[in-house]
């Protein structure tokens, strides 16, 4: 019995290992599915509209306080999962700087009256790499 066990488990752990990779870390990004419609749409409009108008020449730039430096990156996406934390919503885009290297920032959107104001972005993640940072 023990035997067939463990032919079992060698036939899984390879196949489940697969399914991770294949299905990457976009898979497991955070999302609401109660934000929706005209919220939803406002949220990535008014963070589309923050990137581009912080964006000159393709390049945005952002102060890192960690690495205590003027990050230079481009837009590669926008993710589509939205949170809600305290008063403001998240959500986030990856973008990549001249050496390859991978960022993915967080964006904060706060409502004001009828409008949705992006107010800034925070690096999340360096080559995949989580930072630690409480936002409430």
């Amino acid at each position: 019995m023990k035997s067939q066990i463990e032919k079992t488990v060698r036939i899984m752990i390879p196949g489940l290992v697969a399914l991770f990779l294949l299905t990457g870390p976009a898979a497991y990004a955070a999302d609401d599915p109660s934000i929706k419609g005209g919220l939803r749409t406002g949220i990535q409009a008014t963070m589309n509209t923050f990137i581009k108008n912080q964006t000159v020449d393709g390049t945005l730039r952002l102060y890192d306080p960690v690495e205590d430096e003027l990050l230079k990156v481009k837009l590669k996406k926008l993710h589509p999962g939205i949170v809600k934390k305290g008063d403001f919503y998240v959500s986030c885009a990856d973008f990549v700087d001249s050496n390859g290297r991978k960022y993915d920032l967080d964006f904060l959107v706060v409502p004001s009256g009828d409008k949705l104001i992006t107010t800034q972005a925070i690096v999340h993640s360096v080559d995949g790499k989580k930072r630690k940072y409480h936002l409430e």
